[in-house]
């Protein structure tokens, strides 16, 4: 028998190999009660996702023919992330729970009779392909009933052991409180996913013996039945990080954490600069472009792009929006849904973006809010401009042409259209459309009455004394 195969081998192509079909089984019934609140444990997010997004993502890359998730009775917020996320899929329900094995043998009859079946769960979002696809490999290669991710954790404590041979021969998983002393000594434990032959699914399912202590079934005992008929079961060793499952608020954390690490260390590989890069957060979909920096404290949220070149400064937050190449953004700046800041634009300190779009070359670079609105390209945006895009019911846009000036602290009421080069004098309120090239200007104007400041500044000292006494 070959030996066991290391992380970091060379990923095959997707499904099973060996042309055999490939079902994947995800199991995510539990409430996660650990969690301790409302929120079902797989809905808990991580990076923007919730974590069944994450696993179902995974999954459907590997190009199953069949995808089948075990849910829980009374799932139903769970049940419709799981339709959003794979309309393709099928859904069973576990009623009541009685353990792993159980919940692959409610899921088996919606399963071919051939193939290999993959056992995913569904808080386990470290997982890689690569990963997977080498289990897969091992269990075709070897002709395996069982093939069984194992991984070796800091601290073992709590974890089931495989008992294998050096080159991968597995012959059971033995839980934790199971072990003898000699098996606690090992630190080779059980992460819990496993490739199983569709064709002897069934009655290993079948002859799966019911717990004593809690009534369940085990899906880990396939392995010693499957010993016991003679038939081949191996393990693979994969990253103890991808094996890591979450049950608590604490081990939700933790596991972000080597999210984050591992998302940031593939940007900076592909030429993303970050000098801090532990106070950056990431979303699983946060896309950054070669040669972008990233200074320390910038939270991405989900729907991000940064092309090559751009520069977000300290501080920022962004949501669902587009920053082009070579373009700024902060510090302390917000940039909401919608916004789209064109190739060698400024978005200064405390400026905010929802829905607009600015094009190449426009600078808000201090105090200005932007709602709904078009900027157009080398537009100056003064310090305090504000969009005034919501009457109470609607929103309506702005638009600025190129080229356009606009003076510090200017109200512009939408619906509004400020045609190119137009300049806006500072302070005004615009509440009507200027054509191209005007002068815009609309203040009270100013007053200058001599004395008048120092004949106030004695009548109020003398009512402030005359209030004293």
């Amino acid at each position: 028998m070959a030996a066991a195969e290391s992380p970091g081998a060379e990923p095959a192509s997707p499904g099973s190999p060996g042309g055999e079909a490939l079902s994947i089984v995800l199991l995510a019934a539990g409430r996660g009660t650990r969690m301790c609140n409302d929120r079902p444990k797989v809905l808990h997010e991580l990076a923007g996702m919730s974590l069944i997004a994450h696993v179902l993502g995974l999954a459907r890359s590997l190009g199953p023919a069949r995808l089948v998730t075990v849910l829980g009775a009374g799932m139903e917020d769970v049940t419709t992330e799981v339709d959003r996320l794979a309309p393709d899929g099928r859904i069973v329900i576990q009623d009541p729970p009685q353990g792993t094995g159980h919940a692959l043998a409610v899921a088996a009859p919606a399963l071919p009779e051939t193939g290999t079946v993959l056992v995913l769960y569904g808080d386990t979002p470290l997982l890689t392909r690569a990963t997977l696809e080498r289990l897969l490999r091992r269990r075709a290669a070897d002709e395996a009933a069982v093939t069984v991710l194992g991984m070796r954790p800091p601290d073992p404590a709590g974890y089931g052991r495989l008992r294998a041979d050096p080159d991968g021969r597995l012959h059971a998983i033995v839980e934790h409180r199971h072990c003898d002393a000699a098996l606690l000594a090992s630190d080779f434990c059980n992460a819990g996913v496993l490739a199983l032959a569709a064709d002897r699914l069934r009655q290993l399912l079948g002859e799966l013996p019911r717990q004593a202590e809690n009534g369940e079934y085990y899906l880990t005992d396939a392995v010693g039945l499957a010993v016991a008929k003679g038939w081949p079961c191996s393990a693979v060793e994969g990253s103890w990080i991808e094996g890591q499952g979450v049950n608590t608020q604490g081990q939700l954390a933790m596991v972000g954490g080597f999210f984050q690490a591992r998302r940031r260390a593939e940007l900076m590989e592909q030429g993303v600069i970050m000098e801090a890069p532990d106070t950056v957060m990431l979303s699983a979909d946060t896309a950054i472009g070669p040669g972008a920096v990233i200074e320390p404290f910038v939270v991405f949220r989900p729907g991000v792009t940064i092309e090559p070149g751009a520069v977000i400064h300290a501080h920022s937050y962004l949501e669902q929006a587009r920053v082009g190449a070579g373009a700024e953004v902060g510090p302390f700046a917000r940039l909401r849904p919608g916004a789209e800041i064109g190739d060698r634009a400024k978005i200064g300190n405390f400026v905010e973006v929802k829905n607009s779009r600015l094009g190449t070359g426009a600078k808000a670079s201090h105090l200005t809010y932007l709602g709904d609105c078009e900027v157009g390209a080398g537009a100056n945006i003064g310090a305090g401009t504000v969009t005034c895009n919501y009457d109470g019911f609607m929103k309506h846009r702005t638009e600025i042409g190129e080229q356009a000036f606009v003076g510090s602290n200017t109200a512009l009421v939408a619906p509004v259209v400020i045609g190119e080069r137009v300049v806006v004098g500072a302070g005004s309120v615009l509440t009507a459309n200027v054509p191209a090239d005007a002068l815009a200007l609309s203040r009270a104007p100013q007053r200058v009455l001599e004395g008048a400041g120092a004949r106030l500044r004695t009548r109020l000292a003398h009512e402030k004394k005359r209030r004293k006494s």
